[in-house]
């Protein structure tokens, strides 16, 4: 069956006026909490074409030049960011986003919501936002990227687990990305097993990648042909066991002087202190020179610098279920070294794709990261990263995604599919 779709059309200001209902055909109102990005990109490229029409729900920080140009989707800019935001002036934007969303419930007509990421009074989002939804008769579907997130962060509470209960009892339908988070959304909050699905943690495609050559990467950050450049990619924080990672690499740098450390990623307020500790680990002469320290928030246009000037991406978790840094490494056709958590061991193929290592282990760790560079996957690095980028996206494709959340979508409004 053809879904006729709803043109584009920019909106940025409080006043939203309502589309016509696309007949017979699917519409859903896609919250993004105003950040990530790469998720809302990539799950929007894949619906739009399928005949979902689509209001993207977001502020600048996901805005793009797609969300403007793409048939049947509708970019709905609530939250702009100022140049130097006072406290008072990020309250005031963020209340401003929250009243923007509770009209636009009401007066649009999307039956479907699909929640990607709640925004930043949470436990607002969870509850009173959540009973609000369900008053004016819409369908709630979530995408639960962390099952608990307290719980993974060590800052659990019984407040946070009631509003997480009452959030999925709420919900119409769960999407998340593991097996195990769906044992755990039923085992620890009740959820039906019917009403959550599995889908794959889809590629991220809104990374450009471009023309930049590993070897003008290498150069552009000072390292050596000759060199070993181990990655480690994304936000600092605690659970990712960076710290871990640090003492494997001081391991490694008394017995091999030709290895190189880039940590490239954002501190976040509230781990200041854990990321102080672990660089100043990097401060006597056995690393003077051997670790590169970007310490901030990486734009998606330099990312595939990074990821192209190392040789391997590594993953130290000590608590995770799923890593989408790890599919961004895969999509460059770049191999992962990634502790043994969650269920990074269903997505890593030893010697094929990357190699597995102890949690909480940076001898074990040292030891993964000299089998590989001693592993024939390395040797022939150049000529094994396409079969790495064909095994993610067999696995990993945003159509795959968007058949599974579609097919979602039209049993919810009784849709023939």
């Amino acid at each position: 069956m053809n879904f006729p779709v709803v043109p584009s059309r920019e909106t940025s200001g409080p006043e939203v006026k309502s589309l016509s209902p696309t007949t017979g055909g699917i519409r859903v109102a896609l919250l993004t909490g105003a950040f990530d990005r790469p998720y809302m990109f990539g799950l929007t490229m894949a619906l739009a074409p399928m005949g979902v029409s689509l209001d993207v729900v977001g502020g600048d920080n996901v805005d793009g030049p797609e969300m403007h140009s793409t048939s049947g989707l509708r970019f709905l800019n609530f939250r702009k960011s100022a140049n130097a935001p006072s406290f008072a002036s990020k309250v005031s934007s963020i209340l401003l986003y929250y009243a923007r969303l509770i009209k636009y419930a009401a007066a649009d007509e999307p039956k479907i919501i699909h929640i990607l990421w709640n925004s930043k009074f949470e436990l607002f989002d969870r509850t009173l936002l959540m009973i609000y939804y369900k008053l004016l008769g819409k369908k709630i579907v979530l995408t639960a990227h962390n099952v608990n997130a307290g719980k993974r962060d060590s800052n659990d509470s019984r407040l946070n687990r009631l509003t997480l209960r009452i959030q999925y009892m709420l919900t119409d339908h769960i999407f998340v990305h593991t097996e195990k988070m769906k044992q755990e959304l039923v085992r620890d909050f009740k959820i039906k097993d019917g009403a959550v699905t599995v889908i794959p943690f889809g590629i991220n495609n809104s990374v450009p990648n471009t023309q930049l050559t590993p070897s003008q990467a290498r150069e552009r950050l000072g390292i050596r042909d000759n060199e070993k450049a181990i990655l480690f990619f994304g936000a600092l924080r605690p659970y990712k066991g960076l710290e871990y990672l640090a003492d494997a690499f001081l391991l490694l740098a008394a017995n091999y002087p030709e290895y190189r450390l880039i940590i490239a990623g954002e501190r976040r307020k509230e781990s200041g202190k854990y990321v102080d500790d672990i660089l100043q680990k990097f401060g006597h002469d056995l690393t003077c020179g051997r670790v590169i320290q970007q310490i901030q928030y990486i734009p998606d246009n330099e990312t595939e610098l990074y990821f192209k000037a190392a040789d391997v991406l590594v993953l130290p978790y000590i608590h995770v279920f799923q890593s989408g840094v790890l599919f961004l490494a895969y999509s460059f056709g770049l191999p992962v070294v990634a502790t043994d958590v969650g269920s990074v061991r269903d997505e890593i193929v030893d010697e094929r794709t990357g190699f597995l290592c102890k949690p909480r282990d940076p001898v074990d760790l040292a030891r993964g990261l000299n089998r590989y560079f001693e592993s024939d996957l390395f040797k022939s690095l150049e000529s094994r990263r396409q079969d790495i980028r064909d095994y993610a996206n067999a696995k990993h494709s945003w159509q795959i995604v968007g058949d599974v959340t579609r097919n979602v979508y039209s049993e919810l409004l009784g849709v023939r599919k």
